[in-house]
């Protein structure tokens, strides 16, 4: 959504949305209810309506996770865009890439070769595409900067804060077993997990078992309500085995909010040790809670940490993200108008771009 608004403010562009679960008419939609029904009939509808729009447009921007978003998703999207001549952009932005890659070789690899140009949000899966031979261009997400009230915390207190999902990947567990060691050495510190996800109960019940006083569980929290909560922090823990380029990692930086993380995936990428965070092997614990509680009793590391991770965070602004988009559609068009195309050049009339979304 962050990319989009950023694009429907270019005068060059002309840019459209369509969601890969649109939701069927009214007198339709009790089909949506049933499982396997609702797959099927959605499926139709989204293969239906990429046929109907697609025609209309230059580039196709296609979201896609992994495994099977890949083949639902952006496989008929990027087939019917062939299809019409267009030039397609798979922006791929699952941290599970290697995994998905290595298991599904014989059916990624020929479905992503379709593409005119794969786009990742790290040089941490670009480097994984070009181990497979693939190459794919790194343009990173994106932070709001006027989202988030930067903060110094001159005064650092052992308030934590985790929103990770709920999920075997990100790892929760580990973070509520550093909590627990942080709270031998301060026992009023306190931890927020916000998120939800099909561990929940299976975490609160950690929790319990570790004695951990002053942790709440609040659940899922809407975008637009995290700038409150970070603001409320004084320290982020995170603990994830697999990751790609953790938004949630920016807009720590972006608030001020010293982060404490493990080195899954593309987190070195974004962050680097002692200069813009602490991190530590994935899975340590012990680890995890000697850097919370090091920032704790280095106030003036914490200060240095929290500035320049303020500074990093620039990079990942709209000004600087979209040179990079607006040029990689510009390069397309051109070579679609060099193979001799009747197409609207961009500085004159409006170039559309149809999107569909991974997940």
């Amino acid at each position: 959504m962050r990319l989009l608004t950023g694009l429907r403010e270019e005068p060059s562009l002309d840019v459209s949305f369509l969601p890969h679960d649109p939701r069927l008419p009214s007198f339709l939609r009790l089909l949506q209810t049933i499982k396997y029904v609702r797959t099927l009939v959605t499926s139709l509808l989204y293969w239906v309506t990429l046929l109907a729009r697609l025609w209309k447009y230059d580039v196709i921007h296609i979201f896609s996770a992994a495994y099977y978003s890949l083949l639902l998703s952006a496989l008929p999207a990027i087939a019917i865009g062939k299809l019409y001549a267009k030039k397609v952009v798979l922006n791929y932005r699952s941290g599970e890439a290697e995994d998905h890659l290595q298991r599904w070789r014989w059916t990624a690899l020929p479905t992503m070769s379709q593409a005119d140009a794969i786009v990742v949000p790290s040089g941490y899966l670009a480097d994984v595409f070009k181990r497979f031979g693939v190459r794919a261009r790194s343009i990173p997400n994106i932070v709001e900067l006027n989202r988030f009230r930067f903060r110094e915390r001159s005064s650092l207190r052992p308030v934590f804060l985790t929103s990770r999902l709920l999920e075997p990947l990100y790892n929760v567990g580990c973070v509520l077993r550093a909590f627990a060691l942080i709270r031998q050495r301060f026992p009023e510190a306190h931890l927020t997990v916000a998120a939800d996800g099909w561990q929940r109960s299976e975490l609160e019940g950690l929790a319990r078992e570790l004695g951990l006083r002053n942790t709440e569980f609040i659940g899922r929290v809407p975008f637009d309500k995290m700038p409150e909560l970070y603001d409320a922090a004084d320290i982020y823990l995170t603990a994830t085995d697999i990751d790609n380029m953790p938004s949630s990692i920016l807009e720590c930086f972006a608030s001020g909010v010293p982060v404490v993380t493990t080195d899954a995936g593309g987190v070195p990428y974004i962050l680097t040790h002692e200069v813009t965070g602490l991190m530590v092997r994935r899975g340590d614990h012990e680890g995890l809670a000697a850097c919370a509680i090091r920032l704790l009793e280095d106030q003036a590391l914490a200060l240095r940490i929290a500035r320049r991770a303020r500074d990093e965070c620039r990079k990942y602004t709209w000004p600087k993200v979209r040179n990079e988009w607006l040029g990689l559609y510009r390069e397309l068009v051109a070579e679609m108008t060099m193979a001799g195309e009747e197409l609207p050049h961009i500085g004159r009339k409006p170039m559309r771009q149809c999107r569909g979304r991974g997940r």
